[in-house]
């Protein structure tokens, strides 16, 4: 089960960095109303006479030829391989993942319209840093960031729906120490599993700040914003597409979807969940993100839709140095023995993760959804991995710049405060690292079991050349 996901993420970006031509096949089509995708799929339509056609479907959702060949080329260009045919596995990926995002609706499972954008920014941040800037990337894409922003917005919507909805499946399974020794005592020595190299990362980071004539400029923007909606020259969700900063609801009038208020920035929500007029348009807000206008559209219970305008403050490369340059010096005086570096951290440090933590980087490992602070190199920023990958335990990096998880420039000066070196995993050194992998194993065959239950209780259609694939899971051949 875990390559479900893995595989999924791999597909989205396969298809933002290359661009394939069967992603433009897909977008070119007209979707097929939901009552009638089963009838299409049943129509006996030779494969020689479509550009694409319809495969599989799962419940009323098809899967596309072309879907599954820009997988199968994705997979080629990252070395995955798959346990059988990819023919027949990649349908099944798909389809799974169609299971899991089904049932996300049916229990209501809610994203917030933040975290996508967050995780987009974290890849295209990546993508600029391995391209070697925002330039080189757009030229090697032929797109601009803001379009591959709006390419990814759905997949990624949908790649952490998937996630939510297993961790909500498997958020109760547990293990006790004995069952740990137990299962470990059982194990031959070669099947102990290797620990790899693990970091410990302290860090301290300051947003550079835009000038206030720079900060006026924005607001002044959004007045005039304002001023327009109401004299009726043109609509909210015009101005949201023209000018807003926020890639994930712009390309859609500014419109976010239905959210409560603790998925939204604080200032956010005690602006938009006391709006009552979807005629008025609220007062500026400042959020963590920049300058806000925002509309109401609708309101449900305890929960909000609203339409927003984002504008940024630019910050001047200047300002940006002469941050670094004074983090510089923090480092430094850090190193002179003059203030401890979580010290520091608690002070200055603009980054409210870890500010209250002595600056201790931490993470929610993927596998065992728990709370650590021992990453793989993989795990880290990738800006933060160069850095400490040739430091010596007890070192103070230099300053250097780097985008934070909400898409915003800041200097970071960085500490390695241990370094775990890879080795065969003990139960007195890797105690936890031992009961991730029982409760790992628990929950794919938890996940495992469920899908196959789904199966049993979904209208499952396949062309008849994927009958005879040899399945992981049991049940969809009817």
């Amino acid at each position: 089960m875990k390559n479900i996901y893995k595989i999924g993420i791999g597909a989205t970006a396969f298809a933002l960095l290359m661009g394939s031509q069967a992603m433009a096949v897909r977008n070119s089509m007209t979707p097929a109303p939901k009552d009638s995708v089963k009838a299409v799929a049943d129509a006996d339509v030779p494969e020689s006479s479509v550009v694409d056609e319809v495969i599989w479907v799962v419940g009323d959702e098809p899967i596309l030829k072309s879907d599954v060949e820009t997988m199968r080329l994705q997979g080629q260009m990252e070395g995955i391989t798959w346990k059988s045919d990819p023919d027949c596995a990649i349908p099944e990926e798909m389809a799974v993942q169609k299971l899991f995002l089904h049932q996300a609706e049916i229990d209501s499972i809610q994203v917030s319209e933040s975290d996508v954008t967050s995780s987009i920014d974290q890849q295209i941040n990546y993508w600029i840093s391995m391209a070697g800037s925002k330039e080189k990337l757009e030229e090697y894409r032929n797109q601009t960031v803001a379009q591959m922003r709006q390419q990814m917005r759905d997949d990624f919507r949908n790649q952490q729906l998937i996630s939510k909805m297993r961790q909500e499946l498997v958020k109760d399974i547990t293990v006790t120490p004995s069952e740990v020794r137990k299962y470990f005592a059982k194990l031959p020595a070669d099947s102990i599993p290797f620990v790899p190299t693990t970091v410990e990362v302290e860090i301290i980071t300051r947003q550079p700040k835009a000038t206030q004539e720079e900060i006026n400029r924005v607001k002044d923007e959004l007045r005039g914003y304002t001023d327009r909606i109401n004299k009726g020259e043109t609509s909210f969700a015009t101005l949201a597409r023209l000018y807003s900063e926020d890639p994930g609801s712009a390309r859609r009038g500014g419109e976010m979807d239905y959210v409560g208020r603790g998925m939204l920035d604080q200032a956010f929500a005690n602006v938009a969940f006391n709006l009552t007029d979807p005629k008025k348009i609220s007062k500026i807000v400042e959020s963590e993100f920049g300058y806000h206008i925002i509309q109401l559209i609708d309101k449900r219970g305890d929960r909000i839709k609203v339409r927003h305008i984002l504008r940024r403050p630019k910050v001047s490369q200047d300002i940006i140095d002469k941050t670094r340059l004074r983090l510089d010096s923090v480092a430094m005086e850090i190193r002179d023995g003059k203030y401890p570096f979580e010290a520091a951290a608690s002070y200055i440090s603009d980054d409210k993760d870890t500010r209250n933590n002595n600056g201790l980087m931490a993470f929610t490992d993927q596998e065992s959804q728990s709370r650590t602070s021992r990453f793989e190199m993989k795990d880290l920023p990738a800006e933060v991995a160069q850095h400490v990958e040739g430091m010596k335990v007890g070192e103070v990096s230099g300053a250097f710049e780097m985008m934070n998880s909400k898409g915003q420039k800041v200097c970071a000066i960085v500490k390695l405060k241990s370094r775990m070196e890879g080795h065969r995993a003990t139960l007195a050194e890797d105690y936890q690292v031992m009961k991730n992998i029982v409760v790992a194993k628990l929950r794919e065959q938890k996940l495992h079991d469920w899908v196959v239950d789904k199966i049993k209780h979904t209208y499952v259609w396949m062309a008849d050349r994927y009958k005879n694939c040899n399945y992981e899971y049991q049940g969809w051949v009817r």
